[in-house]
């Protein structure tokens, strides 16, 4: 894979690392920005980048707290998004495809809402939908695990738990096209609430990959092909600067 950058945002140097298209892209072609979930790093999309770049730039950055980024809090689910934002402007990427998986989908979904403009096509796995979600806040993690500041997960999940309403509303305007992949009976995330996110997304479309939570990682192909599929449907016109 290729080597990581870093980039200063005053208050959190964030790490990503940028694979160049295939040699049969198109020059204008829309990057891609893939985003990891929470407690891992942007090398959870080594299989798939290869596949993706044949047909764009791929952005893989380390969310703040994570991987080779920055461990530094505070952290929160719109400081984050404010780091993706910072990014793009840093590496001067206009629109981008924003693909997240689980925290990452979360934040992409947050930064669409922010800067709509600037989204071409998001697609959102396994994303926990913005509305309470009751979920268990672990307690006494003192110390740091070898890919992630334990004190993101209590400080994320509070948020998770007791989210702002004002971005289940947003999502009723949030008129770029979105695929909610969803795990089906196997994750632990909410498949019924997915399913109710997806249907107040204007442009949102529902589609079950039985895998689980982690269907980039357990079914590889398929997520893939979904991906792409959705992207090809939309028409080749959106993607070009």
């Amino acid at each position: 894979m290729s080597h990581y950058h870093n980039v200063e945002l005053g208050h959190v140097r964030l790490a990503y690392r940028m694979v160049e298209a295939g040699p049969h892209a198109r020059a204008d072609a829309v990057p891609m920005v893939l985003l990891h979930g929470g407690g891992g790093d942007g090398t959870t999309w080594d299989d798939l980048v290869p596949g993706f770049a044949q047909h764009r730039t791929v952005y893989v950055p380390d969310l703040r707290g994570m991987g080779r980024s920055e461990r530094v809090g505070p952290y929160s689910l719109t400081g984050m998004r404010d780091d993706l934002l910072g990014l793009l402007d840093e590496t001067k990427l206009d629109r981008v495809i924003l693909v997240g998986h689980s925290l990452g989908g979360f934040v992409a979904m947050l930064m669409a809402q922010l800067a709509t403009a600037r989204v071409a096509a998001l697609v959102l796995e396994e994303c926990p939908p913005p509305v309470p979600l009751g979920l268990a806040i672990p307690t006494g993690l003192d110390e740091s695990a070898p890919f992630y500041d334990r004190e993101i997960r209590p400080s994320v999940l509070s948020e998770l738990n007791a989210p702002d309403p004002a971005w289940w509303e947003g999502l009723a305007t949030l008129d770029v096209p979105t695929l909610v992949l969803a795990g089906g009976s196997a994750s632990h995330v909410s498949q019924e609430e997915m399913a109710r996110m997806a249907d107040r997304l204007p442009a949102g479309r529902l589609l079950t990959i039985p895998a689980g939570h982690q269907i980039h990682r357990d079914a590889p192909g398929a997520f893939t092909a979904a991906v792409e599929s959705f992207l090809a449907a939309l028409g080749q016109s959106r993607f070009v600067e």
